[in-house]
């Protein structure tokens, strides 16, 4: 029997300087359990920090030892000493900053969006020039590239160990937490969890030709929204259909057990994966885990196994990718202009639900500059 020696590419590729000056705009939950830590593990230097509550930026400057804490984020950018800008803020106040950013602020090399990047495409679009015209590198915050599980099975389809892929499937019976300023939009679940499994989908598999989205609300959110518990899919020109359900209401409340969790199954002509994202126990440690068949290897199931986990230890790959492009004058790996074909995907998909039809990509496409 061969034995199974394939690197499966899961740890991040490191920049050889890690010592650029960090500045980091926000300190709420995603920043103190996430990007700190993963900074703090991976040895990147956090310089800098501001938020809209100054106390609440001292806290994580204190746990993390981030030794320079600003008054606003229009102070940070002015910093000549931060190289690097992590923005951690909701998604309709990133392009403020970036305009803001990107002005005679020459020090500023690379700066890292969260997603989505912006609440519509035009808006994305917007972002993306601003940074191309100024020669900054643009990186988003698609984190989910970055599960190990998701890592792997990228690299055994680059490897073709599944030979022709019919169908790709993820089921998510998850319940995100609807932070407040969510309350503003009317466009939830698939532009702010959702947008995981649609830019995953595109990583993994490249753009779809057509996209249909149906929708209902979810029972549990007590405000206005278009899309709750979602079910979407696309449609490749090769055949392929890859389509995701997510269950936001996947749990009644006191009185009735839980069965949280996010799977996914590939399949293909020569053999399959399958696996699940170990997200739904944070902040435990949860594993993601992999499994797969294939010709390859005939007559068994193959289960690679590690010891990192996507939150936090994913949030060194989008850091570190973002810092190796701008060493190496390149593209980031998840760059601003590739994400815009995510928003655009996004878009079609609401356009879906709203037009009750299958969109074609190319009719959000068309609009990007």
């Amino acid at each position: 029997m061969n034995e199974f020696t394939l690197d499966l590419n899961l740890t991040a590729r490191m920049p050889s300087r890690k010592d650029w000056r960090i500045g980091t705009i926000g300190s709420g939950a995603i920043v103190r359990g996430c990007h700190q830590v993963a900074y703090r593990n991976a040895g990147f230097n956090s310089y800098a920090i501001a938020s809209r509550d100054r106390s609440k930026a001292e806290e994580v400057a204190a746990e993390f030892n981030i030794p320079t804490v600003h008054n606003s984020w229009q102070e940070l950018i002015k910093d000549k000493d931060i190289e690097i800008l992590d923005i951690a803020v909701p998604p309709n106040r990133q392009l403020e900053i970036v305009r803001e950013a990107v002005k005679e602020n020459d020090h500023i090399r690379g700066i890292l969006c969260q997603k989505p990047l912006a609440m519509n495409l035009e808006e994305a679009n917007e972002i993306v020039l601003l940074c191309e015209q100024a020669g900054v590198k643009l990186a988003v915050n698609s984190n989910m590239r970055y599960d190990q599980s998701i890592r792997a099975l990228k690299t055994l389809l680059e490897n073709n160990y599944f030979g022709e892929i019919v169908l790709a499937t993820i089921d998510m019976r998850a319940i995100p937490h609807w932070q407040d300023f969510l309350k503003e939009y009317d466009r939830l679940e698939m532009l702010n969890m959702g947008i995981h499994h649609i830019d995953t989908f595109r990583y993994l598999f490249g753009d779809p030709e057509k996209v249909t989205a149906i929708t209902r609300s979810d029972p549990r959110t007590n405000f206005p929204h278009i899309d709750g518990i979602t079910q979407y899919t696309f449609q490749y020109a090769d055949g392929l259909m890859a389509t995701s359900l997510d269950d936001v209401w996947a749990w009644q409340g006191e009185g009735t057990q839980k069965d949280m969790y996010i799977k996914w199954r590939v399949e293909g002509t020569e053999g399959m994966a399958l696996g699940e994202i170990g997200w739904p126990k944070f902040p435990e440690k949860g594993l993601s885990t992999l499994k797969f068949t294939t010709r390859k290897f005939p007559d068994q199931w193959i289960e690679p196994s590690w010891d990192t986990v996507w939150f936090p230890d994913a949030f060194e790959g989008t850091m570190a990718s973002l810092l190796c492009a701008v060493e190496e004058d390149r593209l980031p790996e998840i760059n601003g202009r590739d994400n815009l074909r995510t928003m655009a995907t996004i878009d079609a998909l609401y356009l879906s639900i709203k037009e009750e039809r299958t969109v074609k990509l190319t009719e959000t496409l068309q609009t990007l500059k």
